[in-house]
């Protein structure tokens, strides 16, 4: 399992100093998701191109929006045996790689990490309502996911359509071909990812009916990170929130409880960012932010709300940060908008202990940041997992070598609060000998630990 640090190291993370930009935090319950790529509100208003989409790095500018969707690749097997990718009017039917019809949108890498280093996850959605995105076989889905691992993700390839950027994840967004493949997919996609220097997110976009006629039994067979139900478009749609015979989020949250090889998956309300966006079920910003707020006080499975699509939602007002500002004042924890350092000042836990803590199980799927005991010490997830015993990860050395909670290197830490940044480094330093101290190691959710 790959958890990183015991006791020691979450009571030092307690004291470090953040740059201002959090990371993206799966566990939320007010993160907002846009889909941008699609140029939804263009094929709607033609004429009214001051309003199409515009550039990725255009939507990261404040902390509306969390997670963005990249939409779509769209065919999985096109010429040269390459997928494809469409981005509209921001790179579709241009200039594709030589011998595939593989769109060439190498200079988006800069916006992709410009939106990543505002705390923002970019991930490449599979599908669409009119793609052909399907597998035959169970090898061809893991197949296809090695190709999607080097050209969007971690690997390497000649023909990368961003670049050198590292995309966070990927989305499916399957409407039609079936389930075939879409679990062997999605678990080579997550083998691939063991080991990763940074956490990789998979989510899906499922139609609201229950079971989802295309990726229900995907679902059940694996892990996914977060799942963005579109509450539109259907009779259990955003517009029937008062029927309790159509409106379903119970049955989303049942499922994510009881039958989610995931149990902390997270459901997202699916919305229209527009009254044109979806064929129907738009409610207006009023309504959204009322059925958001209601939804989260009855479900611990509500994660936010994902919106279709990014052009809609801005030529509407700002519809992104309309809800964003709604989940926030609704209960919400706050997100920082300011660049400016500040301290942290988390409580450690009471008496040094990890009391308030579950221990590892075997048969639960973990995601990133979240914490288990395991033969008497504090575990923190570094990405999803399942079945991995904690002791097991390679390179952090024995439980032995592990400084217990209690020590007096602790109680140094507790005691002087105007040296606890640097002492945290080098109290690390001492548990993790083996760790260069400007390693990647001395992150704590994307926060570096300062001397």
């Amino acid at each position: 399992m790959t958890l990183i640090k015991n006791c020691l190291g979450l009571i030092a993370s307690s004291f470090l100093f953040a740059s201002g930009v959090l990371a993206f935090d799966n566990s939320r319950n007010d993160n907002v998701a846009v889909y941008w790529g699609q140029n939804s509100y263009g094929a709607t208003h033609g004429s009214d191109t001051a309003n199409w989409q515009k550039s990725l790095s255009t939507y990261c500018q404040d902390d509306a929006i969390d997670a963005i969707p990249v939409a779509f690749l769209n065919v999985f097997f096109s010429i040269g045996g390459q997928p494809e990718i469409n981005l509209s009017n921001i790179c579709g039917g241009g200039a594709v790689f030589p011998g595939t019809n593989l769109a060439n949108c190498q200079f988006l890498a800069q916006d992709i990490r410009t939106c990543q280093s505002r705390g923002k996850i970019i991930t490449l959605s599979l599908g669409g309502a009119s793609g052909a995105a399907f597998f035959s076989s169970d090898a061809q889905g893991e197949a296809f996911a090695d190709t999607v691992w080097n050209l969007f993700l971690g690997g390497s390839s000649s023909t990368r359509p961003f670049g050198d950027a590292i995309l966070d994840g990927v989305d499916l967004d399957i409407e039609g071909g079936g389930s075939t493949g879409f679990a062997a997919f999605v678990r080579r996609i997550r083998s691939r990812a063991t080991g990763a220097s940074k956490k990789y997110y998979v989510t899906a976009a499922p139609q609201c009916p229950f079971p989802d006629g295309n990726l229900g039994a995907v679902l059940n067979a694996v892990g996914f990170d977060a799942v963005y139900v579109q509450f539109y478009n259907n009779f259990c749609g955003l517009t029937n929130f008062d029927n309790p015979n159509a409106w379903n989020f119970a049955t989303w949250d049942n499922w994510a409880k009881t039958q989610s090889p995931n149990r902390n998956v997270k459901i997202y309300i699916g919305a229209p960012a527009s009254s044109t966006s979806a064929g129907s079920g738009f409610v207006d910003i009023n309504r959204l932010s009322s059925i958001a707020r209601t939804t989260r006080s009855q479900f611990s499975s509500f994660g936010g709300v994902m919106l279709w699509d990014a052009s809609q939602a801005v030529a509407n007002n700002r519809f992104d940060l309309a809800i964003k500002n709604a989940l926030r004042g609704g209960g919400g924890t706050p997100q920082p908008t300011s660049t400016t350092a500040a301290p942290t000042n988390t409580p450690p836990p009471n008496s040094g202990t990890c009391a308030s803590v579950s221990a590892w199980r075997s048969d639960i799927a973990y995601n990133g940041g979240e914490r288990v005991t395991f033969n008497g010490h504090l575990w923190q997830n570094k990405w999803w997992s399942q079945a991995d015993t904690p002791q097991a990860q390679p390179g952090f050395g024995p439980t032995s070598d592990r400084v217990p909670v209690g020590s007096q290197l602790l109680r140094q830490l507790r005691r002087k609060p105007l040296r606890r940044a640097r002492m945290a480094k080098r109290a690390l330093a001492h548990v993790y000998p083996r760790e260069p101290l400007e390693s990647e190691f001395y992150m704590y959710d994307h926060v570096l630990i300062k001397s």
